[in-house]
């Protein structure tokens, strides 16, 4: 292989590096927004999951109540005539 040959080599590869470089300050720029919109939606679920237990924690209770009331109307004793 001649100087020139290997010159040229030498170019192309240096290009390719380069583009390369250039892809992956693409790819980490892309990769920071997707991490910054997970974190978002995240941040999302936790807030609607902090308002259902709220919405639907009267419903717990009111089972729980009406469990209690069930309970103490049952008896195992016979009444006595």
């Amino acid at each position: 292989m001649s100087s020139e040959e290997y010159k040229k080599s030498i170019r192309e590869l240096n290009e390719e590096v380069e583009d390369l470089i250039d892809e992956n300050k693409e790819l980490m720029l892309e990769n920071i927004r997707l991490q910054d919109e997970v974190d978002s939606l995240w941040a999302m679920m936790d807030e609607m999951t902090e308002s259902d237990i709220k919405n639907y924690s009267h419903l717990l209770k009111d089972v729980k109540s009406d469990i209690l009331a069930r309970t103490l109307m049952i008896t195992t004793k016979k009444a006595e005539a």
